[in-house]
């Protein structure tokens, strides 16, 4: 079985509960992301000893947040060693907006992930783009890349979607199965 970590910043809980969702689809350790964009000493051990790595953050301005890019500047040691390489990767986020330029935080996750060498699952789930579909469907935002959820600005983490939080689980899902046909 591969050893997977989910290592995510959340900045209301939003991106939490998504987080645990991929988690409990990919049966994958949480990393958390501290307010300061830090991750402890055993955080680093389990990233660097993971088979596969999901990145999350919450999309803020058309990008991760903050904390989430100091967390992407410190893994500059393992860049340089390519200790990463060759890992499974894949990547989450969540905004308010039901798009809210969320491609564009995936593609920074896709970047960080190219930087090191490692490689991309896509979410693999048709989008649910039927006249008769509706936000509680699976990918009802239509994402390729990797699972998005939209969560109303002045709603909690506990209003999320149920739609997305299954799309995010069975995300999570996929990258284990994937993760599983490439552990030697």
């Amino acid at each position: 079985m591969a050893r997977i970590a989910v290592v995510f910043h959340s900045g209301y809980g939003h991106t939490l509960r998504m987080a645990q969702a991929v988690a409990e689809g990919a049966d994958a350790q949480l990393v958390a992301i501290d307010a300061d964009g830090g991750v402890d000493a055993d955080g680093w051990e389990t990233l660097d000893s993971a088979d596969a790595i999901i990145f999350g953050s919450p999309t803020y301005m058309a990008n991760v947040s903050w904390q989430f890019k100091k967390f992407a500047d410190a893994s500059s040691k393992q860049w340089f060693s390519q200790a990463w390489k060759d890992k499974i990767a894949a990547g989450f986020t969540n905004s308010a907006s039901l798009n809210g330029d969320k491609l564009a935080t995936l593609n920074a996750l896709f970047g960080l992930a190219m930087q090191h060498g490692m490689l991309w699952v896509s979410q693999g789930i048709m989008p649910s783009n039927a006249k008769a579909s509706t936000r509680q469907d699976i990918n009802s935002l239509g994402s390729y890349s990797g699972a998005m959820a939209q969560s109303p600005s002045d709603a909690g983490a506990d209003a999320m979607s149920k739609g997305d939080l299954e799309t995010a689980r069975l995300f999570g899902k996929r990258v284990a199965e994937v993760a599983a046909k490439f552990k030697v």
